[in-house]
């Protein structure tokens, strides 16, 4: 489809990509799937997450396949401050993730709040990021896990598949169903 030839569609169009594309990246970094967080980063980007700094070959080869002390996490994006300027735009997101994370003594539930500081680029018509930024807000140890093993409130679920999980999720067999 053709774009108008006015800035306000531009600008609705540039902000609607750069969403799309940290919502790709929220969800590729959940289910650990290197194609969708390639597709949200430039290669010659560079992230910093506090506990992690480099460049974003070394980010990848972090992130996926992640730790396995990680079962499950999920990262809630909250509102985007956007500033955009010509071919490049610096976005502020909010950002609540939530970890299951088994150091050996048992899952635990953690959550974390911060804001994602994102210099993005727009090449060959695509926006994505070239620098990352992770800012931490706030944090909450929710202590041991809840054991889903019996389900939900007392009733058991009819499939394993019904928790979600980091790898082999059932959201990836339900995206690469094309029926």
């Amino acid at each position: 489809m053709a774009m108008p030839d006015d800035p306000a569609w531009r600008l609705l169009a540039d902000r609607q990509q750069i969403s799309d594309c940290l919502a790709q990246l929220a969800r590729g970094e959940d289910r650990r799937d290197a194609g969708l967080i390639s597709a949200c980063f430039w290669p010659d980007a560079t992230t910093d997450y506090g506990i992690f700094a480099g460049d974003f070959a070394a980010y990848l080869a972090w992130v996926v396949p992640g730790s396995d002390a990680i079962a499950v996490t999920q990262h809630i994006l909250g509102q985007s401050h956007v500033v955009i300027e010509g071919d490049r735009a610096r976005v502020e997101t909010q950002v609540s993730a939530y970890h299951r994370i088994d150091a050996g003594d048992g899952a635990r539930d953690v959550w974390l709040g911060g804001r994602y500081l994102d210099a993005m680029e727009r090449r060959t018509g695509d926006w994505r990021i070239t620098r990352r930024m992770m800012v931490y807000d706030w944090f909450r140890d929710d202590g041991p896990a809840v054991d889903w093993s019996q389900g939900l409130m007392g009733m058991a679920f009819s499939a394993p598949h019904f928790t979600g999980r980091a790898r082999g999720d059932i959201s990836t067999a339900f995206f690469a169903d094309h029926d």
